[in-house]
């Protein structure tokens, strides 16, 4: 394999992480459906949990417990938003030549929810 081959293989590897790491932010911000949860609604399903084991059988016991460890997690992740802007900007920088490569048009990206502005930055038309 020559070192040209083998440098195009490294740009194409990196361009996919960029790409793959503003879809998944995309995804993850992405709002859920229904109600929001907040950080007192999911204190106060906690305190039912706790008040619910003591009277739970195992396998209820079992199922509270893991929606508890479940409800931590959330909590603690609740503050730690993504911050897509830079994300964003890799992106920007190297989805026209990744799309190119591999074929995906404009039409795919915004089926997944990448915006129009972001597509018009990163020179994806419609047209193209």
């Amino acid at each position: 394999m020559s070192k040209d081959h083998k440098e195009a293989l490294a740009v194409g590897r990196a361009e996919g992480r960029s790409v793959r790491a503003y879809l998944e932010a995309l995804d993850s911000s992405r709002p859920k459906r229904g109600r929001k949860r907040t950080k007192d609604s999911i204190s106060s399903r906690l305190d039912r949990i706790d008040a619910e084991l003591e009277a739970a059988d195992a396998l209820k016991r079992l199922q509270l417990t893991q929606e508890r460890l479940d409800l931590i997690e959330e909590l603690g992740t609740m503050d730690t938003g993504v911050d897509i802007s830079e994300l964003e900007a890799e992106f920007t920088r190297v989805a026209k030549g990744y799309a190119a490569r591999k074929g995906i048009s404009y039409a795919a990206f915004r089926q997944i929810g990448v915006p129009a502005a972001v597509l018009k930055k990163a020179g994806i038309s419609r047209a193209a």
